[in-house]
């Protein structure tokens, strides 16, 4: 009698599912601060994604979705800084 596997086999020849790398780098720079860098990425890749049937279309909308959030974030922050210098100074 043979030894059982610990782990099951995949069958040869079996389809690798191929990532989009440019939906994960969209995900990563979004989350890290580089808002409009993860929206330009996201939109790029949603549309390579489209073309070429790759996964990652979730990490793209993601990294879409938290770069918008921080781009108006930060343009809110941006204006609020501008409205609070204009208002202090005196002529």
């Amino acid at each position: 009698m043979s030894e059982p596997t610990p782990y099951a086999a995949s069958p040869a020849g079996a389809p690798v599912a191929k990532w989009n790398v440019l939906s994960i780098i969209s995900l990563v720079t979004s989350v890290f601060g580089l808002s409009l860098v993860g929206i330009i990425l996201g939109h790029i890749s949603l549309s390579q994604i489209k073309k070429t049937g790759e996964q990652g279309n979730v990490l793209a909308i993601i990294g879409l979705i938290l770069g918008y959030i921080g781009f108006v974030i930060g343009s809110l922050f941006v204006v609020g800084f501008i409205i609070a210098l204009s208002a202090g100074t005196s002529y």
